[in-house]
């Protein structure tokens, strides 16, 4: 299984935003949407920097509530690992797990054409894994 077909089962939308929207404003859409992440980006799909809930606490840990007045840019990832829609779910997994993040970009060309989770992912493996057992059963059966 390839990334495009999870995107093709969740769509393609991405919460965004520029790097001069503040923090705050950034807790109120990853509130709004429920998601753990959203992609800091200029020019609508050129991908800037992502900014996740574990950014905004650390934030706040170290400087207080006060930086949710400051832009998201200044907390934010700017060396976004991003995948394409070609990549295997297994490649996908291993990434986010060797560099411990959730949130992965879909990038083509350049550009931002959509997310997935690491709960995207897994949720995809394990329909797989449920998929080959079920045809395996079915050949054990009418073999």
């Amino acid at each position: 299984m390839i990334v495009a077909m999870i995107l093709e089962q969740k769509g393609r939308d991405v919460a965004t935003m520029g790097a001069e929207a503040t923090i705050g404003e950034a807790v109120s859409e990853l509130a709004r949407h429920k998601i753990g992440a959203i992609v800091v980006v200029e020019d609508r799909d050129i991908i800037v920097g992502i900014v996740s809930e574990r950014d905004i606490v650390r934030a706040i840990a170290k400087s207080g509530p006060e930086i949710l007045a400051a832009p998201a840019g200044s907390i934010m990832t700017s060396e976004v690992m991003t995948c394409e829609d070609s990549e295997t779910i297994n490649d996908v997994m291993a990434r986010m797990t060797r560099g411990r993040f959730r949130h992965l970009p879909v990038e083509k060309d350049g550009r931002l054409t959509g997310i997935v989770s690491i709960g995207d992912v897994v949720k995809a493996r394990i329909e797989e894994v449920e998929r080959e057992a079920e045809e395996m059963r079915a050949y054990i059966s009418t073999a």
